[in-house]
This record gives C-alpha cells, sequence and structure tokens, in this order.
C-alpha cells in the first residue's frame, strides 16, 4: 500500500505506510493534492515552530499574487468565519486573538471546570452503563465535550443539539480535496452557526452572563466576524479531537487487552494513558503549513508558495524519538508527541482536552469493569480528522 488518503484501508490503519516513507522518503512530494509530505519526528517539530511557514499566506498576499487560483465565490461565507478564528491566521492578528481568549484558558481557570467536567461525564458514563452499554462514541464520547464548551459559551441548552453537526459539517471542509457536496455543505454550515452566535452575542452584550461569549461579547477591539470565528474555533477543536481520542483510545485498548487490565488495576497511569493513546493513534494526522520563505528540509529544497503536510500520526510512531513505537504503553513516561501541535498554534484547549479525557475514561473504567467491544468498528471516510463511526460496547 501507498500514501493514499481516500482509501479506506490505508485511514484504516496508516502506519506501515508512514514507515516506509520515514525510513525510504521523509520528505517527498504528493502530486494528487501538490503538497510536500513531512514524515519524521524533528522536522516536524521544527517546522511547527518555523515562522518561516504558515497557516494562511494573505497576510502577506492574495491568491493571485501568490500564483493560485481565487476560492469560488459561495466559499465566502466559510472563510470569513473561518479565518477570523485564530487558528488560520498569523502574527500580529493570531497574537492579539490569542491574548484575549487565552484569559479563559489560564491553568487555575481550567482546573477550576474539573469538578462540572467530571459531573456531566458520571452522568453520561451512568446513563450508559444502566443500559448495558451502546455506541460509546455517541453516547459518552460527543455529549461530553459538547456540553463542557456549550457550557462555557453559554449556548442554551435548547439548542445545544445543533452544535454537533455544525461542527462535523464545517470540519469537512479541512480534508483533502473536498467533494463540491462537502464544500457546499461547509458553507451551509458556517452561514447558520454565523447567524446564531451573532444574535447570541448581541442579545448578551445588551444583558450579559457569567458565559464566554458575554466576555468576548464586551471586548470593544473583538470585532463580531472575529468573535463568531472564535466560537466556531473552540468548538470544532475542542471537539473533534476530543471525540476521537475517545473513540480511538478506547479501540486501541480493546485491540491491547493486557494494557487495558493494567490501567484497570492502577488507575494512577491515566494521565500517561491520555498521552500515551494520543501518540497510538492520533485523532488529528495532518495539519497543513503554508511555505513564506524558501526552506531546505532533510536536505531538500522546498520553495516558497508551495504547501506542507506534517504527518502527525508518522511523527508520533517515529522510532528516533519513541522506544518500541507501534507497541501501545500506558505507562510511557517520556511521551513527546505532537498531537496538540506546538509553536504559536499550539491548541489553546489542551488542559480542558485532558481533563475531559482524563475524567472520562476513567469513569468508564471505575463504573463499568466489564466493558467490552461489541463488534469491530469502521472508520469515517475522512483522513485528516481521523475517527470511528460508532464504537458499540456491551457493559455487563
Amino acid at each position: 500500500m501507498r500514501f493514499d488518503p481516500w482509501n479506506p484501508d490505508f485511514v484504516a490503519s496508516p502506519y506501515a505506510v508512514y514507515d516506509e516513507l520515514r525510513r525510504e522518503a521523509p520528505v517527498s512530494f504528493f502530486e494528487p493534492t501538490g503538497q510536500w509530505l513531512i514524515a519524521r519526528h524533528a522536522d516536524v517539530n521544527a517546522l511547527l515552530r518555523d515562522r518561516r511557514l504558515g497557516r494562511s499566506y494573505l497576510h502577506l498576499a492574495t491568491h493571485e499574487e501568490s500564483g493560485r487560483e481565487p476560492e469560488p465565490d459561495f466559499q465566502e461565507p466559510l472563510w470569513r468565519v473561518i479565518r477570523a478564528g485564530m487558528l488560520d491566521v498569523e502574527p500580529p492578528v493570531h497574537t492579539r486573538l490569542r491574548r484575549l481568549v487565552s484569559k479563559a484558558f489560564t491553568p487555575r481557570m481550567v482546573e477550576s471546570m474539573r469538578p462540572r467536567v467530571r459531573a456531566i461525564v458520571e452522568g453520561l458514563v451512568d446513563d450508559f452503563v444502566e443500559k448495558g452499554g451502546g455506541d460509546l462514541i455517541a453516547e459518552v464520547a460527543e455529549p461530553l465535550p459538547v456540553t463542557v464548551i456549550a457550557e462555557m459559551l453559554g449556548v442554551p441548552d435548547a439548542d445545544r443539539h445543533l452544535l454537533r453537526p455544525w461542527s462535523a459539517d464545517i470540519c469537512g471542509m479541512y480534508e483533502l480535496n473536498p467533494s463540491q457536496e462537502a464544500q457546499h455543505t461547509a458553507v451551509r454550515a458556517a452561514s447558520e452557526f454565523s447567524d446564531y452566535l451573532k444574535g447570541l452575542a448581541r442579545a448578551r452584550r445588551a444583558a450579559p452572563g457569567e458565559d464566554l461569549i458575554s466576555a468576548l461579547a464586551q471586548i470593544e477591539e473583538l470585532t463580531e466576524d472575529e468573535l463568531v470565528g472564535t466560537c466556531v474555533l473552540l468548538l470544532n477543536a475542542g471537539h473533534e479531537a476530543t471525540v476521537n481520542v475517545t473513540g480511538n483510545g478506547w479501540w486501541s485498548l480493546f485491540r491491547n487487552p493486557s494494557e487495558l487490565v493494567r490501567l484497570r488495576e492502577d488507575l494512577s497511569l491515566l494521565p500517561t494513558a491520555v498521552e500515551e493513546l494520543m501518540r497510538y493513534d492520533t485523532p488529528l494526522q495532518m495539519f497543513e503549513r503554508w511555505v513564506l520563505e524558501d526552506i531546505e528540509v532533510g536536505g531538500v529544497s522546498i520553495p516558497k508558495g508551495v504547501e506542507i503536510a506534517l504527518l502527525f500520526g508518522s511523527a508520533n510512531r517515529d522510532p528516533e524519538v519513541f522506544d518500541r513505537p507501534d507497541a501501545l504503553d500506558v505507562g510511557r513516561a517520556d511521551n513527546p508527541h505532537i498531537s496538540f501541535g506546538a509553536g504559536i498554534h499550539f491548541c489553546l484547549g489542551a488542559p480542558l482536552a485532558r481533563i475531559e479525557l482524563v475524567e472520562s475514561f476513567g469513569a468508564l473504567l471505575k463504573r463499568a469493569p466489564d466493558i467490552a467491544l461489541v463488534e469491530e468498528p469502521e472508520w469515517n471516510p475522512g483522513y485528516i480528522i481521523r475517527g470511528l463511526r460508532s464504537l458499540d460496547v456491551s457493559c455487563g
């Protein structure tokens, strides 16, 4: 098998291909997407921190000036939302947005949320165990981060069912060469979510509460589009990754029963286990950057104006960095995985994601000691954001 992100067999198990890339072609050009694939941990880690690369080039030149086709007009509502969030902009705009939003993610603020996260998790898990199991992703993994983020933002209970579909539809645009249908679906979702958030922000500006949207709505230097883009990013990044770490992680534990037993018998391993599960079957397989100046990677010259694809899933299995990289070790102490990124775009919500994951795995291990897989799961078709369609389990 070769690198083929549209092949279901490759999506299900890309790691042998990554191993070949690291050994034989750690920096290689992938013709179907016009990207340079970067496979080794050292290179991926360094390039994430290299300011000669960026998530965007639009702060320097237009699409046409960069020798690229302009985006179709119908996509404008989507990009207005996406590019108003901090992930897809560069300094100084990125610096300003991150400074404003990071006030809600200080270590003290995040840790103060643990009791509420625990209560949400325990309620979900208790209901799940009481009915004897079911789809772990739909009934536990998905509701947890959506509920946490909705409460942070101040989205009313009656509207929270809208968030997951909007998030999934928008994230479809991050896949490689998305179909026309996926593009239109993402645009529709972005437009609906943007309209909803603008209405909510205006109401909170007039009558503030204790939530994040109320706080953001009071900041005069934050534009309405930036407020919307920030909230969409918090939902998408905080939701998709946590769901897929949970699903992929439990599937990894079921395939490594000795490690599941080890973790169940020593819950003090939960923090290292969560880091290992993120490394072992990475939810975000690829992160893209634009080359803003000519660079050289591994002896290969890469010109300004092209896009590189940083293969997180490959970097996290690099034997130059990880002992026995293809083995799951829930007690792995030395674990410099890059699942949260690095550099200025390091995931702002990483501390909250860690709390959610530790509490989620811990609650299931305690309350469902006999949890067992019912049938082998299937993978979603997406490669960049890689996760299971469902994970059917029994509890007693």
